[in-house]
């Protein structure tokens, strides 16, 4: 488990996270969503331990990150949205930082390109960056890490390898796994991510899970205007609007809706999901 105990991180003067909590458990796909700028690839790198907090604490299964133990690191893979481009032909580029992952599986790597429709034995140098980008999330799944942490996975993939990608993190990844995606393609992945972090300048919008969220707020997908709505936007065939829930009323929850929602009502939305 992941506990982040208000935290914060400053560039110099210029503060990006600033007393920053939360939890993350076991078995979940989390999605960490928010503007540029707001500190999503910055708190990434500050769980596997590539940047330092300047106060509070992470503490992940009693390691600090930060200190870079084997043991740790071990259990931990980040997929950076910027991958590099080795001379080195795939299968071999992922044999040898294999060997640095006790449960890396060649034979999951192998079929997660295929599933992909990449070649394991072209050089990585010669590769477009969507091949490139497949390559580098073939490694990420098949080291088999306890946490996994995704910077904006679905950048440069065409439509198809999307719904592979898709298909990949629900069928290769362990279901005690903690997987935490950065991503602005909430529609990418507004199937598999669930609970939702939002994130806005210094602070936390919101951090709770699918169920929650369509229980506290109600997504109406029909042509009656809702006077009273938070939110409202033209759709294909009519609006989407989103509305406090004081019913209980069931509805499909729409991440672009929500984040916009969020954007628009700060305090009432923290107020509505504190814990």
């Amino acid at each position: 488990m992941i506990r982040i105990d208000r935290i914060s991180f400053s560039y110099g003067k210029n503060p990006v996270l600033k007393d920053i909590s939360m939890n993350l458990e076991n078995g979940k796909i989390y999605g960490l969503l928010g503007e540029n700028g707001v500190g999503k690839t910055t708190l990434l790198t500050l769980l596997c331990g590539l940047k330092r907090a300047d106060a509070g604490s992470i503490d992940i299964d009693g390691y600090d990150p930060f200190k870079r133990c084997p043991s740790l690191l071990a259990m931990q893979f980040f997929l950076s949205d910027e991958v590099a481009a080795s001379p080195m032909k795939a299968i071999d580029y992922a044999r040898e930082n294999g060997k640095f992952r006790k449960d890396f599986d060649m034979g999951k790597f192998r079929e997660l390109m295929e599933i992909f429709e990449t070649e394991s034995d072209r050089k990585m140098n010669r590769m477009s960056f969507g091949q490139l980008k497949k390559t580098h999330i073939s490694l990420a799944l098949a080291c088999n890490c306890r946490y996994l942490f995704m910077d904006e996975p679905t950048n440069g993939l065409d439509i198809p390898s999307k719904a592979q990608f898709r298909k990949a993190i629900m069928k290769y990844t362990d279901e005690e796994s903690t997987i935490l995606i950065s991503t602005h393609q909430v529609r990418d992945l507004e199937n598999i991510i669930d609970p939702i972090i939002i994130l806005d300048r210094q602070d936390v919008l919101l951090d709770a899970s699918v169920a929650e969220i369509s229980e506290k707020l109600y997504f109406d997908y029909s042509n009656d205007r809702i006077d009273d709505a938070l939110y409202r936007e033209m759709i294909p065939g009519g609006n989407i609007q989103v509305c406090l829930n004081p019913d209980g009323k069931e509805s499909k929850v729409n991440i672009e809706a929500l984040f916009n929602t969020v954007h628009r009502h700060k305090e009432l939305i923290k107020g509505i999901f504190k814990k």
